[in-house]
């Protein structure tokens, strides 16, 4: 499973237009998905900026900085989201996420509010551990890393889920099936990493009720699923509706 977040995990300040913590994974099986993901996102990254390792990050592919200046030209922009919708589309691969709505967050549980970090981390290794079954070391995550704090705050939540578990899993029920929550360099041009980026922006925004685009729909249908549908299996909102 890939990692990626979107908003700051913090509550002692809530940024009233983005009042939210998002984070998303992809869950992809098998050495060949992974490769046949980077082989797509490097070809498309070569057609479109001529280099393959460019990295995708989604502030930068929207504000056309960073190596994407040629989105500014606004018939390249459509073209390159309609190729990159298109490998989103044809890749096989779950969608697994965790929002926390900060300010309800904290309206509910005051001084006794978990991190929405820590409290999401939980959501979707429950979630991962389901996918993986009862085969022993079956997964790994893989999150990108972002700098001392953040990188230290993942990693504290990391250890904190293997010695105490999570509302539904023992710490040695996680360890027995993942292998580790490894943190890499973002300039390694991880394929996994750089999809998880692409599909919690969308996830965010729906959330927040603001408009959606294409990536959204496709995002939809990669949710994992469950007999009711992907809330609560793949999408996981908190606090919950009364």
């Amino acid at each position: 499973m890939y990692l990626d977040e979107s908003g700051d995990h913090s509550l002692d300040k809530i940024d009233p237009e983005y009042p939210i913590f998002v984070l998303g994974g992809i869950i992809v099986d098998g050495a060949a998905i992974r490769r046949q993901i980077d082989r797509k996102l490097e070809y498309l990254k070569e057609a479109y900026f001529g280099r393959p390792d460019l990295i995708l990050h989604t502030a930068d592919i929207v504000r056309a900085r960073n190596g994407f200046e040629s989105l500014r030209n606004r018939s390249e922009r459509a073209d390159f989201y309609e190729a990159l919708n298109d490998v989103m589309r044809g890749v096989d691969f779950q969608v697994v996420a965790c929002v926390i709505k900060k300010d309800e967050h904290l309206a509910q549980y005051g001084a006794d509010a978990i991190d929405p970090y820590m409290l999401s981390l939980r959501v979707l290794v429950e979630r991962f551990c389901h996918e993986i079954g009862d085969i022993p070391d079956g997964g790994l995550i893989c999150a990108e890393k972002r700098g001392p704090e953040l990188d230290h705050a993942l990693e504290t939540a990391w250890m904190k889920i293997l010695r105490s578990g999570t509302y539904y899993r023992r710490g040695s029920g996680v360890s027995n099936r993942i292998v580790d929550l490894g943190l890499k360099d973002k300039r390694l041009n991880i394929g996994g990493l750089q999809l998880a980026d692409l599909v919690v922006s969308p996830i965010g925004r729906a959330v927040l009720g603001k408009q959606t685009h294409e990536d959204w729909e496709i995002v939809k249908s990669k949710f994992r699923r469950g007999p009711s549908g992907y809330e609560g299996y793949g999408l996981v909102i908190l606090p919950r509706t009364k």
